[in-house]
């Protein structure tokens, strides 16, 4: 974390991207094989039901995709409000805003529509991925695996082409980030069995520890 922001540090970014990869496999298992915060894989999916003119089928994907863009306009207005210099409180803010949206996920999933859970599902992950998108002074997603496949294969070439140091600890991170996105996916995959549906509070634990430990890193 040296010469770093506490919210750009490997550590902190591999949490979110646990919560990210969690997200997501729960909306998919759970509400109807739809991704909260992968819209490409929404895109195909939403593709292939219209190419099969099932257009009932299609809507569940509309809506997720639709959520996902209120979910990052609404959060682009708190970074409007709450400027640099009120950067800290707005991360908070927007770290309950999901906690609270998993939270009511886990709440209401029994007794409502899959669509309803996966718009919420979807505006979390947005919420998520419109704050949290700087890893060591540089562009990150916690969501896109295939970008970030592209920057470790890129990265790991040039490390060992040219044996730059740098290019090697890029790679290294890009590397836990993505295993931390498939970890997330497996905790679900394994609470799954055990908790049901309330297997969204294992996201929201983590949105906790992520919340508790972006406020113990700034008192370092």
């Amino acid at each position: 974390m040296k010469n770093h922001r506490i919210h750009e540090s490997i550590y902190f970014a591999a949490i979110l991207t646990m919560i990210a990869g969690g997200i997501d496999a729960y909306s998919y298992i759970f509400h109807g094989e739809v991704f909260a915060g992968l819209q490409t894989g929404n895109l195909t999916l939403l593709g292939i039901q219209l190419g099969h003119l099932q257009f009932k089928q299609a809507i569940r994907y509309i809506s997720s995709i639709i959520a996902f863009s209120v979910g990052t306009v609404v959060v682009r207005e708190i970074q409007h409000k709450y400027k640099e210099e009120q950067a800290n409180l707005r991360r908070y803010i927007i770290l309950f805003f999901e906690f609270i949206l998993l939270v009511a996920v886990s709440l209401i999933s029994n007794v409502v529509p899959n669509y309803v859970s996966s718009i919420l599902l979807s505006i979390a992950a947005a919420a998520e991925l419109q704050e949290f998108r700087v890893l060591k002074g540089k562009a990150f997603t916690p969501l896109m695996m295939t970008g970030n496949l592209r920057t470790l294969m890129e990265n790991l070439y040039d490390s060992l082409k040219f044996r730059n140091i740098e290019n090697l600890k890029k790679a290294r991170d890009t590397f836990i980030i993505m295993v931390s996105f498939a970890f997330g996916a497996a905790l679900i995959g394994v609470f799954s069995i055990f908790l049901g549906m309330r297997t969204i509070l294992i996201p929201a634990l983590l949105v906790i520890i992520s919340m508790i430990s972006l406020r113990y890193l700034q008192k370092k």
